[in-house]
């Protein structure tokens, strides 16, 4: 038999003394002291370079049977970070005794080290791959089947780890006689599910939910009697199983939603009661159900609406706080504000490169905007019953609307009015999560509603405050379309107070909110600005580190939100110290640079000419952490074994605060340029391998197009090869920024253009004939090639059938703008050099002439000649005919402004 030459005694032994020290190492190393565990590690460290000691590792787990536990499994664990690092340098004997150890104890009588062993297995098979251990799977699938207890434990526990971390291998592992792996062990691991151990119908069941994604034929094979055997196992006694029945109900709703259609109504009143379970663990896989629920084709949809006024309510008691969690969460601590944060409980940040997109003539965002807007009331970092139950209330309320609103409005009238903080806040919580879903039908009761939320930011308990600040922020669309002083000025007045609250959570609970108002409200805010700018730099000098990561970004939006409103002396001496004091402070080092390098670049964009006496020092430190990352970057290429790769964000979020820069000093940025190596440096970086440094280098170069083209133009003819080779749709925002970038320069070079058109333009034309291109990139080809258009018409013109249509199409939306404005002059002059190239597609360049709210009156006229030259060309009869299809709006339209 195979697998039993891995069973062998080898002929290794260990040294005593070796074996004496070996031990003491261990145990000393679970000392609490961490100088001790500092020098111990160095020591274990220093061991490494013997592969015998790793003999004596897996030789203290497996057979020193006389010491305690936590030793032999400090053992396994150290091993386990051995193999990880060094599996491959390894010798083979090494190898060899190892697996074969491993093997020889996956049934000791400690669950501790059946699990330890379980690890180093599923290590193994990870690093060297399923192939490198052969005889194991059916080492292990014989192993279950044993009388013993603890080998039956211990071999499900190991073949379970390998499940989850190498599942793609036994996908793809051939079985005996042409079939594969998991021919022979999905129906295995299925009679087990009536196993008299819980332990091992756990197992079994976690197993098989590891395929139940991807689906490999083998499960789809016996997938009726998996969904049977989970019936089984439904009402199990162990919480375990009925969590692990939860997960797999779950995943088989996303991928396979036919197999459960015939039993819904079972399952649905099945995961009632689950998301009840007393097991938070079962309830919260339970609760992942209705958020899987709500991605679910129409035809599913309406079998939950019966169970609407049954669920809500559970969702809604899901959300409350348990005592453990007030108690993690310091509930009843209500002034920490001096109390320095704790540098773990900082989620890390990852800067968002810069992309060019275009405003909407309806308001609109744009579809490609990232919502922040999600349920998140900061209380962990960790998904939880809590943070579930309130996001399948928000996914569940934006299908079903306001019918979640009839079991909801009885309930929030009850919690909103107790006594007891802890149901008022889950109250006030739900209010939140469904207000997106159900606006139309809160509407009516928001006069009522907003108010009483205004009211409890200064509620006495701190999880009610914070939790307010939110919910109010998912209504400040709603607040902004009301007379101001109804609601919005004691809004801003109150949300700024809480800005300045005593406790941390709330401080950045309504920093938060107040950004999402910024962006709401725009120059709505403007009459109380010196009070905003006066509660930052309050803010400033309280803030704890994490808070004042957030008010980075509130400062950033308002900048965003409001723009040259902002270059008012006054208020430029009360925000700009305060950012500059941190900046100086800050080393090129600290990651702390991202959220201050984004709020300047913001600041930049919106101060314009104000932030020029601030320029030089920033415009110089961002040169520097460039050329930091590039030589940093050249160094880990060159010698990789000795220098670390940079975090090559300290360069993007450079590039991008130059590119505010440029866009808001526009020609004043031209000395700094003049006097600096930042093209060499902008070329380099745009040739980096890392998608989001070249996305923002396009936007910088843009921006220094139309800032300073006299330093850009020694630079375009390998500038623009470079921007061609990344007209790449695969890269969305790197194509469209580079477009865009092409565009900028295409109005700069003008007639010098000619030489690169036909490469361009062939790309650009491919890109917005492309299936689901994005929006803003659709926009931003449009707008290059009739900037192309218009400074080489007679090499466009030509083409003008092979892209029109959606040319019109991309830009009817956007709203009237200086880029919208050279685009439509360029497709006016290809139109009148090849007037049949549009004859197919006539109703839609009608439809984006019509889209112009106020065109300068020069372009005006231009569509005015096409349109009535087309008149004239045609014949009335015949332009009748072709523009009696068209909307009544759009006719009515093309009468009233250009005549026709």
């Amino acid at each position: 038999n195979e697998y039993k030459s891995y069973l062998r005694m080898a002929d290794w032994q260990p040294d005593n003394d070796s074996l004496r020290q070996v031990i003491e190492l261990l145990k000393e190393s679970q000392y609490p002291c961490t100088l001790t565990q500092r020098a111990i590690q160095q020591k274990l460290e220093a061991l490494n370079q013997y592969h015998d000691f790793n003999n004596y590792l897996i030789y203290v787990l497996a057979k020193l049977k006389n010491q305690d536990e936590p030793t032999r499994s400090l053992a396994g664990l150290i091993l386990k970070n051995n193999l990880k690092v060094l599996y491959h340098n390894f010798p083979p004997n090494v190898k060899q005794f190892i697996k074969q150890e491993c093997l020889s104890c996956i049934g000791d009588q400690s669950s501790l080290i059946r699990a330890t062993v379980g690890i180093l297995c599923t290590t193994i098979v990870t690093k060297g791959g399923l192939n490198d251990w052969p005889g194991l799977l059916e080492h292990l699938c014989t192993m279950i089947g044993s009388k013993n207890q603890a080998e039956c434990e211990g071999a499900f526990g190991a073949l379970q780890k390998i499940c989850e971390d190498s599942s793609d291998q036994l996908e793809t592992m051939p079985g005996a006689n042409g079939t594969k792996a998991l021919d022979t062990l999905i129906p295995l691991f299925m009679q087990y599910f009536q196993h008299e151990s819980s332990k091992i119908r756990s197992c079994a069941l976690a197993c098989i939910n590891q395929f139940i994604i991807n689906l490999p034929p083998a499960l789809m094979d016996n997938l009726g009697n998996f969904v049977q055997g989970l019936t089984m196992l439904a009402s199990d006694d162990d919480p375990e199983v009925r969590k692990n029945v939860c997960r797999a109900l779950v995943m088989l709703l996303e991928v396979r939603v036919d197999q459960l259609a015939p039993h819904m109504n079972d399952i649905i009143e099945y995961m009632l009661i689950r998301t009840q379970d007393n097991d938070e663990n079962v309830a919260l896989e339970a609760c992942e159900f209705w958020l899987a629920y709500a991605e679910l084709p129409t035809e599913i949809l309406s079998l939950l609406s019966p169970y609407l006024a049954r669920l809500v309510p559970i969702l809604i008691q899901g959300m409350k706080y348990s005592e453990l969690d007030i108690i993690l969460l310091k509930g009843d601590v209500e002034d920490d504000e001096m109390i320095p944060d704790n540098e773990q409980d900082i989620k890390p940040r990852f800067h968002r490169a810069k992309t060019h997109q275009q405003g909407y003539a309806n308001g609109d965002k744009g579809t490609e905007e990232d919502d922040d807007d999600d349920v998140d009331d900061e209380a962990f970092a960790e998904w939880n019953l809590r943070k579930c139950s309130a996001a399948a209330l928000d996914a569940l309320s934006n299908v079903y609307k306001d019918d979640i609103l009839g079991p909801l409005l009885p309930i929030l009238m009850q919690t909103l009015s107790n006594s007891e903080w802890e149901v008022k806040e889950l109250g006030i919580l739900a209010l939140g999560a469904v207000a997106e879903g159900c606006m139309n039908g809160i509407i009516p009761h928001l006069p009522q509603l907003v108010p009483f939320l205004i009211n409890s930011l200064s509620d006495k308990k701190t999880l009610v405050r914070s939790i307010t600040c939110w919910t109010l922020s998912r209504y400040a669309h709603w607040i902004v379309t009301q007379p101001p002083d109804q609601y919005l000025k004691t809004l801003v007045e109150e949300l700024l107070k809480r800005m300045l609250d005593t406790n941390k959570r709330v401080q950045e609970a309504a920093c938060s909110a107040f950004a999402t108002l910024e962006e709401e409200a725009m120059t709505e805010l403007l009459p109380y600005l010196r009070y905003i700018l006066k509660t930052f730099f309050e803010a400033f000098k309280k803030y704890q580190h994490k808070s004042l990561l957030i008010l980075y970004d509130a400062i950033g939006t308002l900048a965003d939100s409001i723009g040259y409103y902002l270059n008012n002396p006054e208020y430029i001496e009360i925000l700009m110290p305060p950012l500059i004091a941190k900046w100086n402070n800050l080393k090129d080092d600290d990651k702390d640079l991202f959220p201050l390098l984004e709020c300047l670049s913001s600041i930049a964009t919106a101060l314009g000419t104000g932030f020029v006496p601030y320029s030089e020092p920033v415009y110089q430190r961002c040169l520097l952490l460039i050329e930091k990352t590039l030589t940093a970057s050249m160094m880990a290429a060159t010698q990789p074994d000795q220098y670390e790769k940079p975090d090559k964000d300290f360069m993007i979020v450079a590039l991008d605060l130059l590119s505010g820069m440029a866009e808001g000093m526009e020609g004043h940025i031209e000395g700094h340029v003049k006097n600096s190596n930042i093209l060499s440096l902008l070329f380099q970086c745009m040739q980096d391998e890392m998608s989001e440094v070249r996305q923002s280098s396009f936007a910088l170069l843009g921006d220094l197009t139309k800032a300073c083209f006299q330093h850009v133009k020694p630079y375009i003819n390998d500038l623009i090869p470079v921007l061609v080779k990344n007209l790449d749709p695969g890269y969305i925002s790197v194509c469209n920024n580079a477009t865009w970038a092409i565009g900028e320069i295409s109005i700069q070079l003008r007639e010098e253009m000619r030489p690169f058109v036909e490469v361009i333009l062939n790309q650009l034309i491919n890109i917005i004939n492309r299936d689901n291109t994005p929006k803003t990139l659709l926009e931003n080809t449009a707008i290059t090639i009739g900037r192309l258009g218009l400074v080489c018409t007679q090499d466009v013109a030509p083409h003008l059938n092979r892209f029109i249509r959606l040319w019109c199409a991309s830009l009817r939306n956007i709203r009237d703008n200086d880029e919208k404005d050279s685009a439509f002059r360029g497709v006016c002059a290809m139109i009148s050099v090849n007037p049949s190239g549009i004859i197919q597609d006539f109703i839609y360049f009608c439809d984006a002439v019509a889209s112009w709210v106020s065109p300068k009156d020069d372009l005006k006229m231009m569509f005015k000649q096409i349109l009535h030259g087309f008149k004239t060309q045609l014949g009335q009869e015949n332009w009748q005919k072709i523009t009696e299809p068209f909307p009544p709006l759009l006719r009515n339209r093309l009468a009233e402004t250009y005549g026709v």
